[in-house]
């Protein structure tokens, strides 16, 4: 019984050998037709070790950069962003002449497009996101896909946007204005159209009168109206008008008083 046994380990680990031995000869035609079936059953693991085999073992062969490009896929399919984004970046680097460049440029994009973040957290990936796009722009300006590559741009641009116009309501909210209204500024120069540069002009007029900038606040609110003449916020908009006009009528009484009692100061010294 137990020679028996043996027989049989004996004859599954030759088998094991022989199999082995068959899939070494596999051509590379051969190989990557077995690694496509996985994919496509969505076997991503598996997939990814005989992808790796026709690259390596048939480098500069036909199918190299095919299999170079499903690496990346199986990533992406398995939500492994970073790791996906490394292997594109392989391709366009290494394989600049295959048909996969323009696609590979515009999935590293979206490998950091869906990692990028909730807007309160550091928002790293969203500008590398901004970058690939751009990238992509750039070598392909005809590509079908640039009108979505701008599309996500302005996307994650937003975010940006929402992040400092948040940060600088924060700030508003410490009593910080003056760097609350650092905020703004950067929303209204770097990401003016954007959903959140009416809001950021708008707090930005807040924080002058909060500062006591009443002038400065008059022309900032003034600017609303001329930008954003049909904005959703205008009602708010006009309070604060009233606020910041009934605030310098206030201070224009006084601003006499104190220019008068300077002046008589003066005069009695000279006496």
């Amino acid at each position: 019984m137990l020679e028996l046994c043996w027989i049989a380990i004996i004859a599954l680990v030759l088998a094991g050998c022989a199999a082995s031995e068959e899939l070494q000869q596999l051509s590379a035609e051969e190989r990557f037709k077995i690694a496509m079936e996985k994919f496509n059953n969505e076997d991503y693991f598996e997939a990814i070790e005989d992808f790796k085999i026709v690259t390596l073992q048939f480098q500069g062969g036909g199918l190299a950069d095919d299999a170079q490009f499903y690496i990346a896929e199986c990533y992406f399919k398995r939500e492994q962003y970073l790791l996906a984004a490394y292997e594109y970046e392989a391709l366009t680097r290494t394989m600049p002449t295959s048909e996969f460049v323009s696609q590979s440029r515009y999935r590293k994009a979206l490998c950091y497009f869906y990692s990028s973040p909730a807007p309160y957290l550091d928002q790293e990936n969203t500008r590398k996101a901004i970058d690939e796009f751009q990238t992509f722009i750039e070598y392909h300006p005809t590509d079908t896909l640039v009108p979505d590559a701008e599309a996500k741009i302005g996307e994650l641009n937003a975010k940006l946007a929402r992040k400092e116009f948040e940060n600088g309501v924060i700030y508003m909210r410490m009593e910080y204005y003056r760097a609350a209204i650092n905020s703004f500024d950067h929303v209204l120069e770097k990401y003016y159209d954007s959903p959140y540069a009416e809001q950021s002009q708008l707090k930005k007029a807040e924080s002058m009168l909060y500062r006591n900038r009443l002038e400065e606040a008059r022309v900032e609110i003034e600017k609303f109206f001329v930008k954003y003449p049909a904005s959703s916020f205008k009602g708010e908009a006009e309070e604060l008008r009233n606020s910041i006009l009934q605030k310098q009528r206030s201070a224009a009484p006084n601003a006499a008083t104190e220019q008068s009692n300077h002046q008589q100061s003066q005069l009695l010294r000279t006496q």
